[in-house]
This record gives C-alpha cells, sequence and structure tokens, in this order.
C-alpha cells in the first residue's frame, strides 16, 4: 500500500478554516483576504534576507498554520529553522515561494465562489 502524501494536494484546508472561524463566511473571506496580502508581501520581503528574517518566517509560519495553509506553514518552518541554524536557505526560500503562489491561487479561487 502506497504511504499518503507528505504534502496534501490543496493548498487550503477549508474544514480548518472552517474551525479556526466558527462557520463565519464573512470572516473566512476577510482572514484569506489579509492573509494573501501578508504572504506576499513577507516572501518578497525576505527575498532581501533581512536581519529578522526567521523571525518573518516565524511569523508567516504561525498565519499560514491559522488558516490551513499547511504547506505554507512547513515550507516557513523549514526556512526559520534553516536561518536560525545559519545555513544556506535559498532554496528553502524558493521552496516557501512557490507554496505562496499556490495558495494564493486557491485563496483566489475561494474567495470567487
Amino acid at each position: 500500500m502506497a504511504s499518503p502524501p507528505l504534502v496534501p494536494d490543496f493548498a487550503i484546508d477549508e474544514a480548518h478554516l472552517r474551525r479556526m472561524t466558527l462557520g463565519d463566511r464573512a470572516l473566512e473571506r476577510e482572514v484569506l483576504t489579509m492573509f494573501s496580502a501578508q504572504a506576499a508581501s513577507l516572501v518578497a520581503l525576505l527575498s532581501s534576507w533581512p536581519a529578522d528574517a526567521a523571525a518573518l518566517a516565524h511569523t508567516l509560519k504561525g498565519s499560514a498554520r491559522a488558516i490551513g495553509a499547511f504547506a505554507v506553514a512547513d515550507a516557513a518552518a523549514e526556512l526559520e529553522d534553516a536561518l536560525r541554524r545559519g545555513g544556506d536557505a535559498a532554496d528553502l526560500l524558493a521552496m516557501l515561494d512557490a507554496a505562496v503562489d499556490h495558495a494564493r491561487v486557491a485563496i483566489g479561487d475561494l474567495l470567487e465562489r
């Protein structure tokens, strides 16, 4: 029997999002809109490798977990860990950027419903 994928094939866990927003559709839309903007802004800022990059990755990780963007959260966690260890994080930033792009597309689709 094959193992399940480590990264889900969906960008936003809608059931988790509903639980976190108590099923309030207006609140879901608000947090998705805010997350999309915040995530894009943080990834752009991270690309300049600021001194507080690990803290920024940590912030993104928490925001992503709150809305059910678990692939973004995992990528941000890996980046944060690498930055705190002082390792090369360029590939991890690229992975985070791709995860954020995927989540933002899914958010756009959810907001159009």
